[in-house]
Formats: structure tokens, C-alpha cells, sequence
């Protein structure tokens, strides 16, 4: 292959769709502006943060007694692709009169991804973004309801015992486009010191890549 058909092939890489694109230039339940929402109307706020691509996301949700989610509404500081995938977010969980808490919890970044026909693999992080800030706001509505055992948690355990490395590091590094133990020792340094860790941490990169890229 010559280095023209490589870089064809990474030009369509980074290939938007038609509807990343409606949906970055047109994103539906954007705040723009912080007196655009009274945020006492709000009861589940979440907000994440990603440290690999700099993407911040904050999302705002009106639940009422049915635990329907009435209203969704949302910031992102970040790219054309967590724009377009929160904006996407926003709409699955509100069109058709509201989804319930208990289905949205079940939303899955493939998801989000299928609804935009499609991202860019090197951005399919941006829709776990959106993911986790749909999380977090719910379990913000559990915390003010007083349904702190409806709370999930994600834990993070350590793999790598000596310079302390958690299987949330490998997820980051998968999602951040690691696809090989080697790339994923060179952005964490995972296994460097503690070669005892190497296998769980293989496996772990097999599972991640299953679960967000199938």
C-alpha cells in the first residue's frame, strides 16, 4: 500500500455523517447561555469530564413523579463529535414523551453512535462521554429522592500493584484509541514494573475493545 491509499484511508477515518453534522451545527437542548435555564427546575445535574481529548460535558434533567425524563438539557465544552453526541443523547431520552430513568440507565454509547450513523472510531470516546454524564445526573436524582441504593458506582480496581494503575486507566487508554497492550503501556506504563499484572491487563484490553468497538 502506497502512502496515497494510506492516507485516503485516514481521510475517511475522520469521515462525519450527515447527521454528526445536522447535529453539531444544529444541536438540539443546548444551553448557551447560563440564564437560559433556572437550574432550581432541574432535579438531576451530572457533570464529567474527559483529561484524554480535554471534552467537559454538563447535563440537566427534569424528572417528574413517573421517573419519565420530561426535559433534558445540556453544555459541552469539546469537539464536533461530543457535541453531535450529546445533542443525540439529549433526544433519545426525551422524544416520545420521555424515556423512563430505568431504560436511559440501559443507554449504551453503541447507542448513540447507531443513532448518528456512525462516528469516526477515533471519536467514539465522545459518546461515552455522554453516557457517563446521562449517569451521573441520574444518580444526582437518586441522591436528592433519597434513593441512594439505586446509586451505581463504578469502581475502579488496581491491576498494576506498583505504580498503582486501575482497569479504569486501561478502559481511558482503549477508548482514547490503544488497541494493543503495547499502546496502551506506552500512554498508562502498565506493566513496566509489575510484569505479574501483563495478563489480567491483556484481557482487559480485549474486553473494552469488545464492549465499545464489537
Amino acid at each position: 500500500m502506497n502512502m496515497a491509499d494510506v492516507k485516503s484511508q485516514d481521510n475517511r477515518s475522520w469521515f462525519y455523517t450527515d447527521t454528526v453534522k445536522d447535529h453539531f451545527f444544529n444541536p438540539r437542548n443546548l444551553v448557551k447561555k447560563d440564564d437560559e435555564i433556572e437550574v432550581k427546575d432541574f432535579n438531576g445535574i451530572g457533570s464529567v469530564g474527559s483529561p484524554s481529548c480535554g471534552d467537559q460535558m454538563s447535563v440537566w434533567l427534569k424528572i417528574n413523579e413517573n421517573e419519565t425524563i420530561k426535559e433534558c438539557r445540556w453544555r459541552c465544552f469539546g469537539c464536533a463529535s461530543a457535541i453531535a453526541s450529546t445533542s443525540m443523547l439529549s433526544v433519545i431520552v426525551t422524544e416520545n414523551g420521555g424515556m423512563k430513568i430505568d431504560d436511559a440507565m440501559n443507554i449504551k454509547p453503541q447507542d448513540i453512535n447507531k443513532r448518528l450513523d456512525g462516528l469516526p472510531t477515533r471519536k467514539f470516546h465522545c459518546s461515552v462521554l455522554g453516557d457517563k454524564a446521562l449517569m451521573a445526573a441520574i444518580n444526582d436524582y437518586f441522591r436528592r429522592t433519597g434513593q441512594n441504593d439505586r446509586i451505581i458506582v463504578e469502581g475502579a480496581k488496581i491491576v498494576d500493584k506498583i505504580l498503582k494503575i486501575t482497569d479504569k486507566d486501561i478502559e481511558e487508554a482503549v477508548l482514547d484509541g490503544a488497541d494493543t497492550f503495547e499502546k496502551v503501556q506506552q500512554k498508562t506504563k502498565v506493566g513496566i514494573k509489575d510484569k505479574t499484572c501483563i495478563p489480567e491487563v491483556e484481557q482487559l484490553i480485549r474486553f473494552y475493545k469488545e464492549k465499545y468497538f464489537r
